[in-house]
């Protein structure tokens, strides 16, 4: 019978069993299952990278961190020239065991000893040390280990371009050509389904149920107060203007800030300053300042609500892509985001954003986010997503719609709705009436009994 693998049992007789040989193969089978290890892990590194972690890497700004930036905003390309990487290797370690248990059992080795070289220990080699050990410690130290493995991943995703291009392109065809059968739930549809099925269950019940729905679509820079509105105090201040300011102000925790509102040093919690009260003008009040916590525009208040769980704070200070102060976002705001307005003792029980004219025609403050904009006139919080561009306020919002900054008077309409602009000064909207029109006309307050 005609041997069907002449060219590999050549090369097989003509390899001598000799130290330097098992030597050399050893070293090479090593090399080959660490880099089998290092591009699993690499797997598991550069997918699980959160939006923190993409953040921090961001602000190094080092070639390694760029380079891992870089690589992730092509995620299918990355997948296949990772799992093209893995399989060249783990195929060459099958080919390189093959050849050396032809050398030391011989071409007719058959059965149980082909079985426990190549099925069961090269097997139990590539999984456990080329794919479970370096996956548990990628997913632990996926910063470091993504930065570390950037360069060499970098340069394989250009030299196999062509080979997961091609691939890539395959996979596209194939998944345009068969229909997939999902059975996740859009925002909308689970709103459609609670109103369903909550017939006779009270409003106030309706509208937690209704923010528990939407709180992770939400995003930070949609409920935060925005640096307009901080209240803030110089790090230099004396003692007693910290004091009237703090009087002032009612808050319980302060954001420090240094020559800027951008520059936050950290946040001042009052109840720290309660045993030196007493002290004079040149008290050394900055010693109590404790460290903040800051979070990019784009994290999802969910996320944030168990970060805030997890580090034990009630406060972050939101920080926009350049690393300057865009808000402050506390735990009060989440938690009103799913019950609605929490107003305590030093409250204004009078929304002072918001005014009801009639039930078809209010005024708002042109600061008010589009969130609360859209829950107090009982709208669709995606209605304004196309046209919005990057602001998060109803003036903001106008400014987008009209181009320019509008004058006194100046009627904005949009879909069913008309804004009057009330009050404008030179940089901003201050004061807008808005009226409800066709198939937003309300009988009543939509907040009312």
């Amino acid at each position: 019978m005609d041997d069907p693998y002449p060219s590999y049992h050549l090369i097989a007789q003509i390899a001598e069993l000799t130290p330097s040989y098992l030597i050399f193969n050893g070293l090479l089978f090593v090399l080959l299952l660490l880099g089998s290890a290092l591009v699993s892990g690499s797997e598991v590194a550069f997918f699980s990278l959160t939006n923190d972690d993409l953040f921090q890497l961001n602000e190094e700004d080092s070639k390694e961190s760029q380079k891992v930036l870089k690589l992730v905003e092509s995620p299918k390309s990355l997948l296949s020239t990772i799992l093209i990487l893995n399989n060249l290797i783990n195929i060459a370690i099958v080919t390189l065991t093959t050849f050396v248990s032809w050398t030391i059992f011989g071409l007719d080795a058959k059965g149980i000893v082909i079985i426990l070289v190549q099925t069961v220990g090269i097997t139990f080699a590539i999984v456990f040390f080329g794919e479970i050990v370096p996956k548990v410690y990628a997913n632990k130290a996926r910063v470091s280990f993504s930065k570390t493995m950037a360069p060499s991943i970098a340069f394989f995703n250009s030299l196999l371009k062509p080979v997961s291009f091609l691939l890539m392109s395959i996979g596209n065809l194939i998944e345009s050509k068969i229909e997939k059968r999902s059975y996740s739930l859009s925002v909308n549809e689970l709103n459609q389904a609670l109103e369903i099925t909550t017939e006779d269950a009270g409003e106030d019940e309706k509208d937690i149920l209704r923010g528990i729905v939407n709180f992770g679509t939400l995003t930070v820079k949609q409920v935060m107060k925005s640096r307009m509105d901080l209240t803030a105090v110089d790090v230099e201040m004396d003692f007693h203007e910290l004091m009237d300011r703090i009087n002032k102000s009612g808050f319980s925790r302060i954001p420090v800030y240094e020559e800027t509102i951008d520059n936050i040093q950290g946040i001042l919690y009052i109840k720290d300053l309660l045993p030196y009260i007493e002290r004079d003008e040149d008290f050394a009040w900055k010693e109590l300042i404790r460290k903040s916590f800051f979070v990019p525009e784009n994290k999802k208040v969910d996320t944030l609500l168990k970060d805030f769980q997890s580090k034990r704070v009630h406060m972050a200070i939101v920080v926009d892509e350049y690393g300057g102060t865009s808000g402050l976002v506390t735990l009060e705001d989440l938690i009103e985001e799913i019950i609605g307005e929490i107003n305590d003792e030093f409250d204004d029980t009078e929304d002072v954003y918001f005014k009801e004219i009639d039930p078809n025609t209010f005024i708002f403050e042109g600061k008010v986010s589009l969130n609360d904009f859209c829950k107090k006139l009982d709208l669709d919080g995606q209605i304004f997503d196309e046209v919005k561009g990057e602001s998060e306020s109803l003036g903001g919002l106008l400014l987008e719609i009209n181009s320019k900054l509008p004058r006194h008077g100046t009627k904005i309409k949009f879909q069913d709705m008309i804004f009057t602009v009330l009050a404008v000064d030179s940089r901003k909207i201050k004061k807008v009436k808005v009226q409800l029109i066709g198939s937003n006309l309300k009988d009543h307050h939509p907040f009312s009994d």
